[in-house]
Parts: C-alpha cells; structure tokens; sequence
C-alpha cells in the first residue's frame, strides 16, 4: 500500500479552513468514513498515511468545496506547495535557480510519497520534464495536484509564468506520469 506524508493532508485541511473557517472541515469529514475521520483528527507532518485517505480527502474536498470540479485539484496541489515549501521544506527552494529546484524532484517526492519515484531532465533553459515511475498507485486528481504543487513551486523559486503540462497520464493508460514545465 502506497503511502503519503501527513504534511500533504494538513495542507488541504489548511485549504479547507481558510476557505471556510468555521464549517469546512466538518463538511468536508463528514463525506468520510468513521476511521478516515479518526485518521484525520489530528494528523502528523511526519507520520505516513495511505495514499487512499489522500486521494478520499481531496475528493470530499472538491465536492464539498468545488462542487465536483476537477480542476480545484490543483488549486489545492498550489496549497500544498505553499504550506510545505513556505515552512518545514523550504531549503529545497531555489529562489532565481528554478532548473536546481527540479533537479531535486527526486529527493522532494520521497517526501511526500513511499513508493515509486520522480525524475527530472533539463530540456532548454527554461523548460525541462518531470516523470513519475513506478507508483503502485496512481489518479488523474493526484496528477491534478503534481500540476498545481510544481505550478506554485515554480513562482516560489521566481519563475515567471510557470506552466505545467501532464503530457501523458497513468490513469489515462500512460506508461508513466509525465509533466512539461516551461517559464520565462
């Protein structure tokens, strides 16, 4: 069973509650199950939770929240980036250096995910790709919010107008998880 960092989940629970502070999360949990409620109560940044209580929460979140439109999933991938590359990972930034942040996607995806890997290639000097091998697990919502999380990353490190770009897709029948990113 694939697993994600707990840093993931407070992120979009932040989300949530900045969005709505006062009803949100109870909304949000509500569309869970008795134990993913449990699960969520109190998660640690540093513990590991299955990539199925991920992928449940961001779905009960973009219902609640976004009316079931898919797109908010990389709104909250860009939430994401923020909460953890403004706070507990901020050395892997490379503010002016955005090619040396992507270098690392590596090392940044054993962060947050168990199971499989990332890799990067330069491809011109403001582009390249990311790939994602390997993952047991997979889903076109989680691929949504690899597009917001680097989108985000990106203009962290002072890219201008970063695009991400999911050229092929596992859950579509993709060999692999591939992104184009490209900025000025």
């Amino acid at each position: 069973m694939v697993q994600i960092k707990g840093s993931v989940l407070l992120s979009r629970l932040s989300l949530v509650r900045e969005i709505d502070p006062v009803n949100g999360v109870p909304r949000v949990l509500s569309r869970l199950s008795e134990s993913e409620r449990t699960s969520l109560q109190n998660p640690l940044a540093s513990s590991w939770y299955s990539f199925e209580l991920g992928k449940r929460l961001d779905e009960a979140i973009v219902d609640v929240l976004a009316g079931g439109r898919t797109e908010f999933f990389e709104k909250l991938g860009a939430a994401s980036a923020e909460a953890n590359l403004g706070g507990v990972h901020k050395t892997f930034l490379k503010v002016g250096d955005p090619h040396a942040f992507l270098a690392k996607a590596p090392t940044i995806y054993s962060f947050y995910y168990d199971q499989g890997r990332r890799e990067y290639e330069r491809t011109g000097p403001s582009e390249g790709i990311l790939t994602t091998y390997d993952a047991p697990t997979f889903s076109a919502p989680d691929c949504a919010t690899v597009v917001g999380w680097y989108r985000r990353a990106l203009e962290m490190c002072g890219a201008k107008t970063p695009r991400v770009v999911e050229e092929e897709c596992r859950a579509n029948g993709g060999q692999a998880c591939r992104y184009r990113v490209s900025w000025s």
